[in-house]
């Protein structure tokens, strides 16, 4: 999803269905805390009644003070993690009435063009140099459908109708092309794709964790928009284990070679996992290291041996 706060001070949604479509709906902030509240009062731990009570991510707090522009550029990424939290909520709640029908694209919503769409572009990312192919023809490339104007050096401008010679993809929802002697990355949604990439430029890397969750254990693989080489923050992996298993008290650890558990408490124990952490060969878009995720009091999962 991406967003952006144009003149009237709404944030622009990209919503993508399952059979690969998309629109975009516009949202103001009111709109967000309106539902956030009525999800609250359904289902929020204090409130909500029970089987149907679960924690809710949380949602941006209201600020009074500031500069309106410089608040609404920085509810951009916490709004994006909030709407992600939501779509990662149990099923009975994606269910739920006021939360459909705020993803639901009005008639309004669908005679407004979004021109200057803000995106959450990769952290880093380095950018291959344009090579000269023999036949265009046969080249990946897709036609600009809106302006895109770069916010950094690495992203391409784009024009509507320009021609984008496709050179990787970046994530779900960032390419990298060039336009004539230009190179660099922009946002999937600007463009229609002509001729697509090949289809091992198109994997999606995979996370695989195991949530022990007393006595059982969950394995899920999770799709992630980041090179399996990228050394991600604790904090960025702990909101995506929170999201992803619905539980908030709990604990980050990796796998040693003596098959023990060894609690991760910060960025300084980023490098260990990457470094020290179980592999086992696997594709090439899967990260080679595992994560495994407990239940923050429980201790009885870690060797105390000496």
């Amino acid at each position: 999803m991406g967003s952006e706060r144009p003149p009237d001070k709404t944030f622009v949604i990209e919503v993508k269905t399952k059979g690969g479509s998309k629109y975009f709906i516009y949202r103001r902030y009111s709109q967000f805390l309106t539902l956030h509240t009525k999800l609250e009062e359904n289902y929020g731990p204090v409130n909500g009644i029970a089987p149907y009570i679960c924690d809710l991510p949380t949602l941006p707090p209201k600020i009074f003070v500031g500069n309106k522009k410089d608040i609404a550029e920085s509810r951009i990424p916490l709004l994006n993690g909030y709407m992600k939290g939501l779509l990662n909520s149990p099923a009975w709640l994606l269910m739920d009435e006021d939360l459909r029908i705020f993803f639901y694209q009005t008639v309004s919503d669908s005679e407004r063009i979004p021109h200057a769409l803000r995106r959450l572009r990769p952290q880093t990312r380095k950018l291959k140099k344009n090579s000269q192919h023999s036949s265009d023809v046969d080249r990946p490339r897709a036609e600009a459908l809106f302006d895109f104007k770069g916010n950094a050096a690495m992203e391409l401008n784009l024009k509507s109708g320009d021609l984008v010679y496709l050179l990787s993809q970046v994530n779900k929802e960032w390419l990298e092309g060039t336009v004539g002697d230009k190179t660099g990355i922009f946002p999937a949604s600007f463009v229609r794709i002509v001729k697509n990439l090949p289809e091992g430029q198109n994997q999606v890397s995979l996370l695989r964790c195991y949530f022990h969750d007393h006595d059982r254990c969950l394995i899920r693989e999770i799709p992630l928009e980041e090179d399996v080489i990228k050394c991600p923050s604790y904090s960025e992996l702990l909101e995506l284990m929170r999201n992803q298993f619905s539980e908030t008290d709990i604990a980050l650890n990796m796998l040693d070679a003596d098959g023990d558990l060894i609690r991760l408490l910060d960025n300084s124990d980023m490098e260990l996992l990457i470094s020290k952490g179980k592999k086992t060969p696997r594709a090439s878009n899967y990260f080679p290291w595992e994560l495994h995720v407990t239940h923050e009091e429980d201790l009885d999962v870690y060797n105390t041996v000496a």
